[in-house]
């Protein structure tokens, strides 16, 4: 109880910034959860089962997170360790690349973080998470009540360690089980398949020849990438290197980038010219600062947070919008003609753009939360994606705005995964640049992602801006691109 009063007053101090963190928003979901129920049993025995009836009654009213709730912080928790590279032990302290962020992790969440992977068949994020909550179930004081034994950790990195393909280290894990626990039943029945299973090992060996060579021989032939649409780990690196900052752009291409006043040829502009500074030169990708002003960003947060859903993307070949695991996020849609501020950002949005907002999507406002996250895409809809935007008899989306409402405290960057480009979040900046070349063809080298948030809260909204009505604002060329807009 002491340690939920102590959390609730960190909380309490700055509740945005302590959701915000993602190992007290993992933390909080199991402790709500998992730890709950674990309350409410001790105190059925304490305190009668008329107190316990009136906190479930709370219980229900203020929507409690679920299971799934407590998996998708696990989950997110895991993909930041993995994306920028932390180290288990000084994430279970409380640690993120190198600030101490918020109280250390206990051997029983190390363990649940564990168990959570191991649910989802990650047997990798297992074995390190259960190693953990076995380290600091060492260091715990000895009256500290665990709801995990020793012998539970074992059963769990022998058989994952099994499926990583030791066999060997899962038989020794095993064997120290059955010295805690003789009659364990099941490790018993694994202890005898983990011993046949190294013996047809040793076999195989005898049959590949003196010289131990492999009885299948590795190609030495290059692996070629045939797809540019595809996920693969050669861009998973170099998505991740990004995200870490590890990748940059050389001096060569940084040398000629801008930094300049444009009025783009409208009117008002000549009076307040937006400030451009390049990102990339070809393709043509800019950044605009002070496009979006604090009072028109709150006004979208406020419209935007009652509708938000879970983001979704279309599927090429159904062309239904549908949830993935690889964007998550949550947005909502917002009409121009709801608010006169709506109306505001897409005038000025067709300002910057030089290009007609008649054939342009709503305005998507997104909040990427805890290790929220989009993978390597393309905006536009490749030749084999005959269903996407069907409904709207738009054609193409040309070209993409994309406006950064707040500032992220670590991660939440824009990476473009071919060009090594890196948009940093900044708080009322918005990037821009075209998805398709003058000839229609889909621009490939527009691939981008969104790199996990890692700490803080990441808030954009989109304006995807669609081919119709734009063919005396960018003609149609069969040329090069000049690597410039539309005006």
């Amino acid at each position: 109880m002491d340690e939920y009063q102590r959390e609730h007053a960190d909380a309490a101090s700055d509740i945005t910034a302590y959701v915000s963190n993602p190992i007290n928003a993992y933390l909080l979901t199991k402790r709500l959860t998992t730890d709950w129920r674990q309350v409410e049993n001790l105190m059925a025995h304490e305190v009668g089962a008329d107190f316990v009836q009136n906190l479930t009654q709370y219980r229900n009213v203020l929507k409690f997170p679920s299971d799934e709730d407590l998996n998708g912080a696990a989950v997110a928790l895991l993909r930041l360790q993995d994306t920028y590279q932390l180290d288990t032990s000084s994430l279970a302290r409380g640690k993120l690349n190198g600030i101490q962020y918020s109280t250390a992790m206990s051997s029983d969440d190390c363990f649940e973080l564990g168990r959570q992977s191991y649910v989802n068949r990650d047997y990798y994020h297992t074995v390190l998470w259960m190693n953990e909550a076995m380290v600091r179930m060492t260091e715990e004081p000895h009256n500290q009540t665990q709801s995990f034994t020793r012998a539970d950790v074992l059963e769990y990195l022998a058989f994952c360690t099994y499926k990583q393909g030791n066999v060997e280290s899962a038989l020794t894990m095993t064997n120290e089980l059955l010295q805690l626990l003789p009659d364990h039943e099941r490790a018993n029945g694994n202890k005898k398949f983990y011993e046949k299973e190294i013996a047809q090992l040793k076999e195989k060996l005898k049959v590949k020849g003196d010289d131990g060579s492999d009885a299948t021989p590795v190609s030495d032939l290059p692996v070629v990438k045939s797809d540019p649409g595809v996920f693969d780990l050669t861009e998973r690196k170099a998505y991740e290197m990004l995200c870490r900052g590890e990748l940059k752009l050389s001096p060569s291409v940084l040398r000629p980038l801008r930094c300049r006043y444009v009025s783009n040829n409208v009117p008002f502009l000549r009076l307040a010219p937006l400030k451009l500074e390049e990102a990339f030169l070809d393709p043509y990708i800019v950044i605009y600062h002070d496009a979006m002003f604090d009072s028109e960003i709150e006004v979208l947060k406020r419209m935007a947070r009652p509708r938000f859903r879970r983001a979704t993307v279309q599927n090429a070949v159904t062309g239904a919008l549908e949830t993935a695991n690889y964007r998550i996020s949550k947005s909502a849609w917002l009409k121009t003609a709801e608010h006169r501020v709506i109306g505001t950002v897409v005038q000025r949005t067709a300002d910057m753009t030089g290009l007609d907002m008649d054939s342009a999507e709503e305005l998507q406002v997104v909040n990427y939360g805890i290790g929220g996250h989009y993978e390597p895409h393309f905006d536009f809809a490749r030749r084999e994606e005959i269903r996407a935007f069907e409904g709207l008899n738009l054609g193409n989306r040309i070209a993409t705005v994309l406006f950064y409402m707040s500032d992220v405290e670590q991660g939440g960057a824009t990476v473009f995964t071919s060009l090594h480009a890196v948009l940093r979040p900044k708080k009322g900046t918005a990037a821009f640049w075209m998805n398709l070349h003058r000839s229609g063809e889909g621009d490939v080298r527009t691939r981008h992602a969104a790199c996990p948030v890692l700490t803080g809260s990441k808030w954009v909204s989109n304006k995807w801006i669609h081919e119709r009505g734009q063919e005396f604002r960018r003609p149609c060329d069969l040329a090069p691109d000049h690597g410039d807009f539309a005006i």
